[in-house]
């Protein structure tokens, strides 16, 4: 899979099905759509990769830790074949990238001071507006 980490053919299910919507007699002959099925916890990926990928908030991962996958793109089973297998490649790339944390900033007291005084600028500008009075 990646430059560290491969996978199997034997770990990863592929199955030929029909596509769905519109491509004429075709679509109704020819099984071109692509199901990829990948057992995390079977699989031999090492224990940090099956950890995160399981912690994936990802609908294409059931509560029993399989991947599934449906490419049907393409109008020819191996494009979809492809474009399955690196759909998985980069759902599992993604799994290992590590966000960096954030570090709460303050406004400087410059900022807090150029903030205070433009609404006390705003503040004298609409009460100098005045009130109009209408007397009967």
């Amino acid at each position: 899979m990646s430059s560290q980490v491969a996978i199997p053919d034997s770990e990863i299910e592929l199955q030929a099905v029909r596509s769905q919507g519109a491509g004429g007699q075709n679509v109704n002959k020819v099984a071109t759509a692509i199901h990829l099925r990948f057992d995390i916890p079977a699989s031999s990926l090492p224990e940090h990769y099956k950890t995160r990928l399981l912690a994936l908030n990802d609908s294409r991962i059931t509560k029993d830790g399989v991947i599934n996958l449906k490419s049907q793109a393409y109008r020819t089973q191996l494009r979809n074949k492809t474009d399955a297998l690196e759909r998985l490649q980069q759902l599992i790339r993604a799994a290992m990238v590590v966000k960096k944390k954030r570090k709460p900033t303050k406004p400087s007291k410059a900022a807090k001071k150029r903030r205070l005084d433009s609404k006390a600028k705003r503040a004298q500008q609409k009460a100098s507006r005045g009130r109009v009075r209408y007397e009967d």
